[in-house]
């Protein structure tokens, strides 16, 4: 249960009460009459295998206001195809399922390329790209959601006060991001959002004084949830990365595309886990090594647009003052776990932030030495523009897909 505190420049909808779903789902089904819902699933084919994916499919049946249901599904062979479509029959919406590595979706893929319209790297950002192209080809969708498949937590209450923010035709919201509290089992999660992305936004509010970019950003509860929901029209217009920098690159468009009035953020959830990347101290390739250090070259990115001047003095500035307020959070974090009984590893949270500050460093560093590096995939309304048909041609390969 959360406070009623509006922080930030944007609107925050609290859990005040438990709300009883059946109605709020109620409601949900009376504007869905005018306003269609979609859900988008990216998913790969190893979480059709574990253990949250199908509890969500059994909450997603009792969500008839959603009337169409997208699976991005990746990395899966033609037998596992197979299986993925048993897997989701249960569904009772109109459900798709985006075979991104048939051939029928490979053959779009290399058409889009001999264009340079392609997502450049395989992963969630391709995917969730792919489905928002095809909610768009659909005609049928006004208002879209997006949450992860690994959440083992999950609730029916969850895609419905999602979409509530976007689907009620009283509410003036284009854009709505999920937030909830992080916690697994007995200690606090969330790490990269706690002990990264805050106390550098902070570190960049003290550096380089008020920007309404920094502010925006720092109104979010929980920036890197892959939970939000949008209206049809963003879909056209919204770029994404294709790198782990997609819930910070996505915020950073909306904030170009909307006024602060049309977004806000939601409490979706009273507890919320699902799988944790691995540290990787020794690998900056990957885990939050390679998460960290591509979400501060999203930043980055996003500053340049900006107007900020940027130069290896920056970069070791911006370190050593995000060092000294990320020991900060530490410190604040160890008494919120004390009070409420939590187990807090404080060599593993100084850990953290020894390998994100040299992350901002090695982030600077590429940003400079590639600075025609272009991660963000085109939005569809340029893929609309250069082939006009591409949407008949999403939906006639899907549709043989699956079949």
């Amino acid at each position: 249960m959360s406070d009623f505190f509006q922080n930030g420049i944007i609107t925050t909808l609290h859990k005040l009460r438990d709300r009883p779903i059946e109605a709020l789902e109620e409601e949900l089904q009376a504007y869905s009459k005018h306003r269609p819902m979609a859900l988008i699933l990216p998913s790969l084919y190893s979480e059709l295998e574990g253990p949250a994916l199908p509890g969500i499919i059994d909450h997603l049946q009792q969500a008839t206001y959603i009337s169409t249901i997208i699976i991005g599904l990746d990395q899966a062979d033609a037998s596992q195809f197979e299986h993925a479509r048993r897997f989701f029959d249960p569904l009772p919406q109109r459900t798709h399922i985006l075979w991104n590595s048939g051939e029928r979706l490979s053959d779009i893929h290399a058409s889009l390329a001999d264009k340079n319209l392609a997502p450049q790297q395989l992963g969630k950002g391709r995917n969730v790209w792919y489905c928002m192209g095809f909610a768009l080809a659909c005609g049928q969708c006004e208002a879209v959601a997006l949450h992860d498949c690994d959440i083992t937590t999950y609730k029916r209450d969850l895609p419905a006060r999602l979409l509530y923010p976007v689907a009620n035709p009283a509410f003036s919201f284009e854009f709505c991001k999920g937030y909830y509290p992080r916690i697994a089992e007995d200690r606090l999660s969330g790490r990269v959002t706690r002990l990264f992305v805050t106390p550098l936004i902070r570190t960049l509010k003290k550096i380089l004084g008020p920007m309404d970019y920094l502010e925006f950003m720092d109104s979010f509860r929980y920036p890197l949830s892959g939970e939000f929901s949008l209206r049809k029209d963003l879909l056209k217009t919204l770029r994404i990365p294709s790198d782990w920098g997609l819930e910070i690159g996505v915020l950073s468009e909306v904030y170009r595309n909307l006024s602060r009035h049309q977004v806000c953020q939601v409490d979706i959830a009273d507890q919320y886990d699902h799988k944790h990347q691995n540290l990787s101290p020794e690998d900056k390739n990957s885990g939050l090594s390679r998460m960290s250090k591509e979400i501060a070259k999203s930043i980055y990115r996003k500053l340049a647009t900006e107007g900020v001047d940027f130069s290896m003095e920056f970069f070791r500035t911006v370190k050593a003052t995000y060092y000294r307020l990320a020991l900060d959070c530490i410190e604040q974090y160890y008494y919120d776990a004390e009070i409420n009984d939590l187990v807090f590893d404080r060599h593993g949270e100084e850990q953290c932030v020894e390998v994100f500050a040299h992350s901002l460093i090695s982030a600077g560093e590429s940003f400079f030495n590639n600075p025609m590096e272009a991660p963000f995939i085109p939005n569809w309304n340029r893929v609309l523009s250069a082939i006009p048909d591409i949407g008949e041609q999403l939906q006639q390969a899907v549709a043989a897909d699956n079949e």
